[in-house]
């Protein structure tokens, strides 16, 4: 008879299989606490201390929390931070309310419907998504261009006025936000095509069968097992929103009248031009807290959802 003899307590057939997975893990994890944990927690550190970005670190003084106390008040840093954070939040809420929809119609355009070159189409709208940052800006600065700008030449076939577009306070920052749709609404329709191909036909050819077409299909089959993907749309474009730097520095620096002066311009300018690097690394932390509130809000809503 063959006698089975337990294992030896807190051991587990994928024991000796601890050591491998700890050596894949380590070097992801290892560039991780070098390039992203340790840059937060310096930049926490320095928040709190008085610090000249061209002297080194062990120059700084502490200052306790003056650097965020300066950040609510009533003087010239306070209103100038406050000016920021309003001009980020409209600018990533802009780019979300138009981009998703956008997005979710470019999707189901190409996925849904039968369109001649929808695989040229899907193509062409993300290769705007490749083009570097930089170069879309320098680009659309010439399209804004008042005088011999093509926007303005067009609209005034149609009867209407030259618009501002940059140099006008009330323009400048939707001109911004146009910008950044043009730019990454293909990525997203990439994403949102990703997410159509996995809810299977057969749930379409049942609901046909019930009499359901048309906004009755999208509203009660599409959307509803869609809401994962556009879950992470939402998210991805909200991070990519709040991190908008190269076309205000390319373009606005900040201007008119800091209408287009986002947080992450302002802190640049301020942390690095301004070498107040103690107040520009609380001008980071509380950008890093605000987009964490703000994603957590998202999933706090999804979470409302059972299915999601």
């Amino acid at each position: 008879m063959t006698t089975i003899t337990a294992a030896p307590r807190g051991r587990t057939r994928l024991g000796p299989r601890r050591g491998w997975t700890v050596a894949f893990v380590a070097p992801g994890a290892g560039l991780l606490a070098v390039f992203v944990l340790l840059p937060v927690a310096l930049t926490v550190w320095l928040s709190f201390r008085t610090w000249s970005s061209q002297t080194p670190f062990d120059a700084s003084k502490a200052a306790g929390l003056d650097n965020y106390c300066a950040l609510f008040d009533d003087g010239p840093v306070g209103r100038d931070f406050r000016k920021a954070f309003r001009n980020t939040v409209v600018y990533a809420a802009s780019s979300i309310v138009v981009m998703v929809p956008l997005s979710l119609a470019f999707g189901l355009l190409i996925h849904r419907v039968a369109v001649r070159g929808s695989s040229l189409l899907r193509a062409i709208l993300f290769s705007t998504y490749m083009v570097p940052t930089i170069a879309v800006a320098l680009v659309w600065s010439k399209l804004y261009s008042p005088s011999e700008g093509p926007l303005n030449q067009v609209i005034g076939w149609v009867g209407i006025d030259p618009q501002p577009w940059l140099s006008s306070p009330d323009t400048a920052l939707r001109s911004l936000v146009l910008l950044n749709v043009w730019q990454q609404v293909g990525y997203f329709t990439v994403l949102m095509v990703a997410g159509l191909s996995q809810i299977p036909d057969v749930v379409y050819e049942a609901a046909a069968l019930d009499g359901a077409s048309g906004p009755r299909l999208l509203w009660k089959i599409t959307l509803p097992l869609l809401r994962r993907t556009m879950l992470f749309v939402v998210v991805i474009a909200l991070i990519n929103a709040v991190q908008v730097f190269e076309p205000v520095a390319a373009i606005t620096q900040g201007g008119p009248a800091g209408s287009t002066n986002t947080l992450t311009y302002h802190i640049r300018r301020v942390g690095i031009e301004r070498t107040q690097g103690g107040l520009g690394s609380a001008m980071a932390v509380m950008l890093l807290l605000a987009l964490v509130v703000s994603v957590s809000f998202v999933f706090a809503l999804a979470r409302r959802d059972p299915e999601l």
